[in-house]
């Protein structure tokens, strides 16, 4: 998976410790990140990137010919990848779509700064992704949590090839509750179902309780879901009678 970020900071892109999944993924060839300086593209000796709006208002705007010059050179190095802007105008990032661009193989990421983008950059703008309904100084952080959820979907990076295929927001479920060592802790244990071989039953407690979870706290998702009848019955069932 190859990423180009386009950024004011390219020093907050490409610190991954050779410890990490993302790391080893990099010296593994699968994840290749490069942060492009867009001051590089700037049109003056003083590299300037950003200009105080036409109309007046506060704040600042990133300048249009640097931005489309780091655009520019960047689809000269990945032309069939998509150019996505961070921007709080987009539609959120989720794990479709994290999926989507894990089987494009390459993208080029836009880190927009101060009060946004002049508007005219969006015509070598492909799509625009927004993390959420917060505001950050700047789309590095988005553009790391794009790269981080993307390349752990990317065959090889994790060390469990099924582990990217069972988390949450995977089939519109949070995920079951996990323990593990020791068996008792300051007086809480592990349910006793799962200390045990019967991994039908397991299976069972564990839907049993993603099912729940995700009608509790996320009754957004739990709407998305086509529930089986196996699923319906769960729901009616009571923990002690799994």
């Amino acid at each position: 998976m190859r990423f180009e970020v386009l950024t004011l900071f390219p020093s907050m892109i490409t610190g991954y410790t050779s410890e990490s999944i993302l790391g080893k993924a990099r010296d593994k060839g699968l994840l290749h990140v490069t942060a492009t300086d867009v001051r590089d593209f700037a049109a003056n000796k003083h590299r300037n990137t950003d200009d105080t709006p036409y109309g007046g208002g506060a704040g600042m705007v990133m300048k249009v010919e640097s931005l489309v010059g780091a655009i520019e050179a960047a689809k000269a190095r990945l032309p069939d990848a998509r150019v996505i802007l961070m921007s709080p105008r987009g539609p959120t990032f989720d794990q479709p779509k994290a999926r989507a661009l894990a089987a494009q193989g390459s993208a080029i990421l836009v880190c927009g700064r101060y009060e946004g983008v002049d508007e005219r950059a969006l015509a070598w703008i492909d799509e625009e992704l927004s993390l959420g309904d917060f505001v950050l100084t700047g789309g590095e952080v988005a553009a790391l949590c794009v790269i981080d959820a993307v390349a752990r979907l990317v065959p090889g990076v994790l060390g469990n090839a099924t582990s990217a295929t069972t988390e949450s927001f995977e089939s519109n479920l949070l995920e079951h509750p996990h323990y593990t060592r020791p068996v008792e802790f300051r007086g809480m244990t592990v349910p006793e179902v799962l200390q045990g071989g019967d991994h039908a039953r397991i299976e069972r407690w564990r839907r049993w309780h993603a099912l729940q979870l995700t009608k509790a706290r996320r009754p957004d998702l739990f709407a998305k879901l086509e529930l089986n009848k196996a699923d319906v019955k769960l729901l009616s069932t009571p923990l002690e009678k799994l």
